[in-house]
């Protein structure tokens, strides 16, 4: 098995029909002239026994296909695509898929960036199939995007806070993942997804909480990259611990 499918099992159970397929294929459709650019495992259909065609399982491109959605959607929120922006998708799917396999996702990404997308019903394909953890780490993940030029626009958080809703991913989860990116007082207790006025006791109930629904573990099945940013997150939960008990004195 590739490493690029470790990376993909266990991820999703759905097939990539539905608005992501219908981009996706549009996106195919602008490239159809160079067939060295065409993603493998793209959007197709198997033959049922009988001869009539059904709609594919998941394959080698649905959870990048996902992946090259969103990003298009955030990337255009300020109404500039910047060279950082980019670098940040190529430097992550390098990562996970190799570099060969990273240059066809960019140029898709580059025909994706010209469409005019419903990234309503795709965020909603996506939390209908996708498991909640690996639903935050994207979200997470699309938020490194937004940072990637060192300034978060405001029309980019918008822009993410709306599809994180569609993805059905809790407003305190939201604000959790967000705080991540910040470095006062304030957003380590958002991290922990508790108030400023908690006691030492729900302080270290919401610490083991945390640790527990964004542990590692839980994503073992993907690819290195995503293994990375769960590490990472799990890391700046227990920063955010450990900064509270030291302001608190906690034992």
């Amino acid at each position: 098995m590739s490493r690029y499918a470790k990376y993909i099992g266990g991820a999703l159970g759905w097939a990539l029909g539905g608005p992501i397929g219908a981009i996706m294929g549009y996106a195919f459709g602008s490239m159809v002239a160079d067939k060295s650019l065409s993603m493998e495992g793209g959007p197709q259909q198997r033959s049922m026994p009988g001869g009539g065609p059904r709609q594919r399982q998941t394959g080698a491109g649905d959870f990048a296909a996902s992946m090259i959605v969103l990003s298009a959607a955030v990337m255009k929120a300020d109404d500039r695509i910047l060279k950082s922006e980019l670098d940040y998708v190529k430097r992550f799917f390098v990562s996970n898929f190799g570099a060969a396999q990273s240059e066809r996702y960019i140029l898709t990404l580059r025909e994706v960036l010209k469409q005019d997308v419903d990234t309503r019903a795709v965020c909603r394909q996506i939390s209908a199939m996708m498991e909640h953890s690996k639903r935050l780490l994207l979200l997470q993940y699309l938020y490194g995007i937004a940072q990637a030029d060192g300034d978060v626009d405001p029309r980019e958080v918008e822009v993410i806070r709306q599809m994180a809703t569609w993805l059905g991913i809790s407003a305190k989860d939201v604000k959790s993942i967000e705080a991540s990116f910040y470095t006062d007082v304030a957003s380590h207790y958002a991290v922990l997804e508790i108030p400023e006025t908690a006691t030492d006791s729900e302080v270290k109930k919401a610490f083991r909480r945390m640790a527990v629904k964004f542990h590692p573990d839980k994503v073992r099945d993907m690819g290195e990259d995503y293994q990375k940013q769960a590490r990472e997150r799990f890391d700046r939960i227990t920063a955010a611990y450990e900064a509270i008990k030291k302001q608190r004195g906690i034992k």
